[in-house]
């Protein structure tokens, strides 16, 4: 990730939830890596793992 992001040069995921894109936050600047959810409602809605047997 560039050490000084501009706004319109945002680095960009899709949610796992949804799957729609969504852009860095500056809440985000330490965990960016690990952030899998646009917002709090995708994260509480995550797609259950599926079990196989």
């Amino acid at each position: 990730m560039p050490a000084r992001l501009t706004k319109g040069n945002l680095p960009t995921k899709v949610c796992l939830t949804c799957g729609r894109p969504f852009e860095y936050r500056k809440k985000w600047r330490n965990c960016w890596d690990e952030v899998k959810y646009c917002g709090e409602k995708c994260q509480r809605n995550k797609p259950k793992a599926l079990t196989t047997t």
